[in-house]
């Protein structure tokens, strides 16, 4: 018998209207992807103070991951909900993709 439900793996594109990114706090490092993003200009919201940015995405971020919105050196703290949330493994360019391959989690610091 077949689904009905729709494939998971279909990307998920939210309306034009709709910004690229949510920034939890204003100072965050980060932004969350709120859908499949291409590289380009796009827009990012601060949930705190409803502010607009434009961020200059370099490379594709995939839903629920994050976008460096500032340059960060190598061993730098990333801010997220206004917490230090990790540390970079390696520089990183404002519009790049923050993931496990270029950032840890500060929690664990002290492993390798």
């Amino acid at each position: 018998m077949a689904s009905s439900l729709a494939d998971p793996t279909d990307a998920f594109q939210a309306p034009e209207t709709a910004p690229s990114f949510l920034v939890h706090n204003e100072g965050d490092h980060v932004a969350v992807a709120v859908q499949n993003v291409a590289p380009g200009q796009r827009t990012a919201v601060y949930m705190d103070s409803d502010r607009v940015v434009t961020i200059d995405v370099t490379e594709a971020i995939p839903l629920g991951h994050k976008v460096a919105l500032i340059a960060l050196a190598e061993g730098a703290d990333i801010t997220e909900y206004g917490v230090r949330v990790g540390i970079t493994r390696q520089a990183v360019q404002a519009g790049q993709l923050i993931h496990t391959h270029n950032m840890r989690s500060a929690r664990w610091q002290n492993s390798l």
